[in-house]
Formats: structure tokens, sequence, C-alpha cells
């Protein structure tokens, strides 16, 4: 959502140049096939959120309570997959919905904006960024909150700039408020930046003033809705954190982040995201002086200051608290903000005022794009999809299968199906979930060799010709745990390694050893 004030630009032709049109058309039917086309096996995070949301639907907020996310994607996606099914494709869909519904409201919020031409710039920027690529082929949350913030952006624009601040439109404010709150939490501090710029509106007495108390009230009357969910949300920060990751320095947070917006999580990705800040940059001071010159001075021109201010509060107030919750970052978490950045990415192509020109910059940011795009839809997410065939191949009904740490259990089990093995978490639970709770206590309170012990008891008790142990030493607070299991298990049985763990081609990568008992 971004507080807009101004009106837009004076420059907007009732008609994009052709060049424009085919490049936003192709972009969107290319955006749209990527949203669609991976095919890889579900890593942790997707594979967890599907067992979750394959739960009855009052078990859901007591599993989350566990786990450390609002309900309303678990609940969509159960609702989902009691259409559509469970198959990978089924599941990620849901999110392809999403990512797909996003293009035309951004096309809405361009030509608003800026006119025809920013209408396909910005569409063409989201349908082709590997972020929203990624995201919206992810059964995750994020193609949701993008969604989310896109109609938040329509529904400001319609009160702010203009003028359209009846009972529907605040109302509609307000429930898009609560749906991005009971989506991700993050959604806080973009709510918290929208609060802050009305504040700041309000502060004089002026027309604008009523509009701004009267989106005050909207924003609040969104965040009485999200009340009844803030007792888990309370419970979740207290005892769920991150234990994945170290907090992260500001500067560190926000590179990697316009990185992935530009080109994925590759290490050449910097040399694209300079040209995104420089876009930016050309969006908040740039002018045009002529088709060949562009002037950068002060004062920020106001067709974009208000997405800026916005997206800068939202890294302030996220520093802060990171800081002080000692919480690690993701660059998922920027769904927040990401089409906010689009339109300012868009914003600067548009201040080239020759068509030539315009048309070179917009593929020099879109082509990257589209190959970081298309890297994305062609990574592999898990090496889980090996393991579990291989465990099909080689082992019998009855054979055990444990997972160390438990966040290898939901991908590998979810691929192994139904079926006959004895499936086992390290430190405990059930191989779906993973209980976030404590975690870092809780795992270093755990004993390996007596889980060991405990497994190679069950294996003998019931006839298991094999035990097979999937395991990868490098994940935080395990500190050497999945060794020593691996070292009990071979001083008991012959072991062989089946699949090696593959970090170079596979992002959620782990080693299979199957150890003989019979």
């Amino acid at each position: 959502m971004s507080p807009v004030e101004d009106p837009a630009p004076e420059e907007a032709p009732a008609r994009a140049p052709r060049e424009i049109t085919l490049v936003g058309v192709v972009a969107v039917v290319v955006g749209i096939l990527l949203r669609f086309a991976s095919r890889s096996p579900m890593w942790l995070d997707e594979a967890l959120t599907v067992n979750i949301a394959s739960l009855p639907l009052g078990s859901i907020p007591e599993a989350l309570r566990h786990d450390g996310h609002p309900p309303l994607y678990y609940v969509l996606l159960h609702g989902w997959m009691e259409l559509f099914g469970t198959s990978n494709l089924a599941v990620r869909s849901l999110s392809g919905l999403f990512g797909v519904l996003a293009l035309p409201v951004a096309f809405v919020i361009g030509r608003r904006r800026g006119g025809m031409v920013l209408a396909w710039l910005t569409t063409a920027v989201v349908a082709l960024s590997p972020f929203a690529i990624r995201y919206s082929d992810e059964a995750r949350m994020y193609s949701l909150v993008m969604l989310l913030v896109l109609i938040g952006m329509v529904l400001l624009d319609d009160i702010l700039r203009l003028g359209r601040s009846g009972p529907w439109r605040l109302g509609a404010l307000a429930l898009t408020t609560a749906l991005l709150l009971y989506t991700q939490y993050w959604a806080l501090w973009i709510c918290a930046a929208v609060g802050l710029m009305m504040i700041w509106r309000a502060r004089r007495p002026s027309p604008a003033r009523g509009t701004a108390l009267r989106v005050i009230l909207a924003l609040l009357a969104g965040l009485v809705l999200f009340l009844p969910w803030i007792p888990t949300m309370l419970y979740q920060s207290a005892h769920t954190a991150t234990p994945w990751a170290d907090a992260m320095r500001p500067t560190a947070a926000v590179s990697w982040t316009l990185c992935v917006f530009t080109f994925g999580d590759y290490a050449d990705a910097a040399i694209f995201a300079s040209v995104m800040v420089a876009l930016i940059a050309l969006a908040l001071v740039g002018r045009a002086r002529s088709t060949r010159s562009i002037e950068l001075a002060l004062p920020v021109r106001p067709q974009f200051l208000p997405e800026a201010v916005v997206v800068l509060l939202v890294l302030a107030i996220s520093t802060v608290t990171s800081v002080v919750a000692d919480a690690a970052y993701a660059p998922r978490y920027a769904a927040v903000y990401f089409p906010l950045v689009a339109l300012l990415v868009a914003g600067g192509i548009s201040r080239f005022i020759s068509r030539p020109g315009r048309l070179l910059v917009a593929l020099v940011v879109l082509l990257p794009m589209l190959a970081g795009g298309v890297l994305s839809a062609r990574e592999s997410r898990s090496q889980s999809g090996q393991i579990a065939a291989a465990i099909r191949d080689t082992g019998m009904p009855g054979d055990v299968v444990i997972y160390c740490p438990d966040q290898l259990g939901p991908s590998v089990s979810r691929e192994l199906g139904k079926s006959a093995f004895v499936q086992r978490s390290y430190p405990e639970g059930d191989p779906r979930f993973v209980d976030w709770v404590d975690y870092r206590a809780r795992n270093d309170a755990a004993d390996p060799r007596s889980f060991a012990q405990a497994v190679l008891a069950e294996a003998d008790a019931t006839g298991a010709s094999a035990i097979y142990l999937v395991w990868n030493g490098e994940y935080r607070t395990f500190d050497g745990d999945c060794e020593a299991i691996a070292g009990v298990l071979g001083a008991s049985l012959a072991g062989s390694v089946v699949v090696e763990g593959d970090g170079a081609t596979h992002f959620e990568n782990a080693t299979l050893i199957r150890y003989r008992a019979r």
C-alpha cells in the first residue's frame, strides 16, 4: 500500500507506443507461463505449509502456534486442496493464481499514476521479476501478500488522490488491511508506514486532513479485525523466533533483496540490481531535458515520493524490530513492498522520453529479469525426490527412516507418500511437521546417542531389514548431533551411502545412508 497524494504526471498519453505495448503483452504471457513452470519437489517451507493446511480447519490455528505464521493462506490452501488435490502443481497453482491476478491490478495502478506507458512498464516488471515469479510458483503466502498490497495501493489512490472516500472504499481498505495482517506479519510494518504518513498529512488543518483521518480509522479498523489472532502472534513471537539464521545488517538485507528482485538469488545479480537502483533514482529526481539527456536534480518529484517514503519507513521499522528481537531476515519478507519498488523501477524507465532509448532501457531491465525467472523456474529446490526414490528402490516394508535434522522430514516424507516405512525425526515429533517452539533449547537438550540407540532397539524389535538416515550436518542448533547419530548407527550396523548430498544442484540437500539391520 502507498498513500498517494499527487496527481498523475502531466505527460500521460492516452495510448502507449506500440513497442511498449508489445513488451508488456509479451512480458505478461511469459510471466504467466513461468508462474506455473516449476517441477521441483517441494522444499521444507512448502511441504510444511501443505501439511499444516491439510489438517482439519479447527486444528490449523494450534498447528500454527508451533510454526510462526498467521492463518489466512493456510485456510485458503486447505479449501483449494479440497477442490484440486494435493499434487505439487495443484498446490502451487493457488499462489500462481494470486500472481496472475496481481498483473491487472499492477496495470491499473500504473495507468493511474502515469498513463498507459507506466501501466505496461509496471505490469512488465511485476510479470517478469524473478522474485514475483518464484513466489507465484511456491506453496507459500507471498504472492497473496503482493496481490493484497497492490489492491491496497489502488484503494489508497481512490481515497487520497481521486477523493473517493465513501464508506465502501474505506471498508474495503479496512478489510484489505486485515487480510494482509492475517497473511504475513510484515504487513504490520507497511500498515504502520502508511499510518505514519497519514498522521503527518493530518498534522495541519487542510482539506486533506479529514481524508487522512478516515484512512487512519480504516487502518485501525483492520487492526481491530486482527485482534483475535494477536494472542497467538505474541506467543509465536516469544517462542518460535528464527533459529535458522542470525540478524543481518540493514545494508546487506537491502542489497540482497534488490538482487533477488532483479535477477534472483544468484551471485551475478548485483550487476543488475545496480541498474534498478539507478532507475529508482531517476523516478525520484530525474527530469528529461531532451530525448538525449536526463537531469538529476532536487527537489524530489512528487509523483513517486509516497512509494519511496513508505519503502524507507518499512525498512526503518523492520530494521529496528529486527535489532531489538535479534530476528533473522529473508528476502521473501519484502513481498510487502515489492509492488512499490516495481512501480518505482517502471517510473524510472518512463523518464526516458526517447522511444528507442526507453525501449532499450526497458529491455536492459526486463531481459535479466526474464533470465532470472527462467533460472528460478528450473531450480531444484530439494533433493527429496531423489532421496525418496532411493529409499523406495532399496527398502522393504517396516524399514526405519530417520531424519536429522527434523527439517528434512516434511519434504522427504511428502515424496515417500503413504508408505509402510517407519519414519522418525530427530530430536522428536511427526516427520511431517517441525515444532519451532523453543527450538534451540529443545535441540540443545536432546541426546543424539540415546535417540540412535532407541532407533536401533526399535528396528531390532520390529524386524526391520534396514535403517535409513537422511541427514545434513550444516543446520544450525544441531552442532554435530547428526554426525553423532551416524556414528552410533555405524558402530552397530554396516552402512553405505546411497545418495550423496548435492548442494550445488539442490537448494535443500541431504545425504542418505542405508544401514543393513538384517
